[in-house]
């Protein structure tokens, strides 16, 4: 590479920012009962949110419906949405990927194991009762004032 090609590179990725996690070393924030999360990363750009979730055995998210595609890589445990394979749903396991498109619901997503998961979103997530009404919804900034709070919650103890 010859020096006008390193310092023109230089200058350009000097406007850029690489984000780098050492995720082993942060700690694991409560989400809501029995899931903890990692923020990766969210973003005002595209509205786009990345986390890692660890769920106890028996937990799950309550209903909810994508309003942005999300997609999953599951690290450990097992995953079951809308009951699992054995009620027509999906049962994921450690090195599955999932693609849930913008608009889909899902009634249940619990997790008979304890169990670690990749997850971003594109958009928002709208938490809902039973006939649909809006109980929350989480988007890249309520993402990071969750991750805020349990930051603050974890530093108070």
């Amino acid at each position: 590479m010859s020096g006008n090609t390193a310092d023109r590179d230089r200058q350009r990725n000097a406007q850029l920012q690489d984000i780098y996690i050492h995720t082993s070393q942060q700690p694991w924030l409560q989400f809501s009962p029995g899931i903890e999360f990692k923020v990766l990363r969210a973003t005002q750009e595209t509205g786009h949110w990345t986390v890692m979730f660890k769920c106890a055995k028996g937990s799950s998210f309550a209903r909810h419906e994508h309003l942005g595609a999300g997609e999953y890589y599951l690290i450990s445990g097992k995953l079951e949405i809308r009951g699992g394979v054995e009620k027509g749903g999906i049962t994921a396991f450690p090195g599955d990927y999932g693609y849930e498109p913008n608009s889909i619901i899902h009634d249940q997503t619990e997790f008979p194991e304890e169990s670690v998961l990749y997850f971003t979103n594109q958009g928002p997530i709208r938490f809902i009762d039973d006939n649909d009404n809006t109980l929350m919804v989480l988007d890249w900034q309520g993402i990071l004032k969750m991750e805020a709070q349990a930051r603050s919650a974890l530093g108070a103890r």
